[in-house]
């Protein structure tokens, strides 16, 4: 195994549970390096929902909280608010935060509260067999939407920019160098800081919605479809990444939070 993986992966936790050519690997490996490179976990704490992304924090050593679908958000504001120390991580999908969780994303956003959200979005609800999600594309056939979905999917990016989100990104798996560096961004940030991460998902997305389930196919879709020059136009189907907002006058929300009883 590798140094980073001895150092930081849960071992009883392992072999994961990722399909073959999930994006969600290389989401883990951005983790645990910048992890490396920020003195490690202990100054850390992980949340998750449900779904395949929900498990990343899952395999690595450190303190996790595997909640519910779609709490991810109101359980990471509680342990802001009574470990304010505390680096608060959460690991969510497109169809945990931006579905059942979506109150509690653009709440969290709109406080700023300081903590960091990595949204990993395959574009499907990949876990539990192949169902529309909120982002997945318009026409795209799925196993609830058989004949093509006709809803209008959410720019996750766009929705949490106009709830308030003082750092907003997104990068692709793809992409791993660019998303190691992102990441860190994201952590670094004094604030409510959300990363959408565009990923693969061969088992559901692929067969369902690209029309071919070859992990590579959808790697070089993603590569084909993401923007990185600022000025470029993005193109039906596309999609900008990188840093797409960052305010450093935002205060985050958790300073502000009123003392306890008894307290100056």
């Amino acid at each position: 195994m590798h140094p980073l993986g001895e150092k930081y992966l849960r071992k009883s936790a392992l072999p994961t549970i990722f399909c073959p050519g999930c994006g969600d690997g290389t989401i883990l490996s951005a983790m645990i390096r910048v992890l490396d490179a920020k003195g490690g976990a202990d100054a850390f704490a992980f949340v998750s929902g449900i779904g395949c992304s929900s498990w990343i924090p899952v395999m690595i050593n450190a303190d996790v909280l595997h909640t519910l679908h779609g709490r991810a958000l109101a359980v990471a504001t509680g342990l802001k608010l009574a470990m304010p120390d505390k680096h608060v991580v959460v690991f969510t999908g497109d169809g945990d935060c931006m579905g059942i969780g979506g109150n509690h994303l653009i709440h969290a956003a709109r406080r700023n509260l300081d903590i960091t959200v990595v949204m990993v979005n395959n574009y499907i609800y990949g876990m539990t067999g192949g169902q529309t999600s909120p982002t997945t594309p318009e026409g795209s056939r799925t196993k609830t939407a058989p004949y093509g979905s006709n809803e209008i999917p959410f720019d996750a990016a766009a929705l949490v920019t106009g709830a308030g989100a003082g750092f907003v990104a997104r990068e692709t798996a793809a992409h791993p160098r660019r998303l190691e560096k992102t990441l860190a961004q994201a952590l670094a940030y004094p604030g409510f800081a959300f990363l959408e991460v565009m990923t693969q998902c061969p088992t559901q997305a692929g067969r369902n919605i690209f029309g071919n389930g070859a992990p590579e196919f959808i790697f070089s879709e993603l590569k084909r479809r993401a923007v990185i020059k600022a000025d470029a136009a993005v193109e039906a189907g596309c999609f900008r990444v990188g840093v797409l907002r960052k305010d450093m006058e935002k205060l985050p929300y958790s300073p502000s939070f009123p003392p306890k009883r008894g307290q100056a």
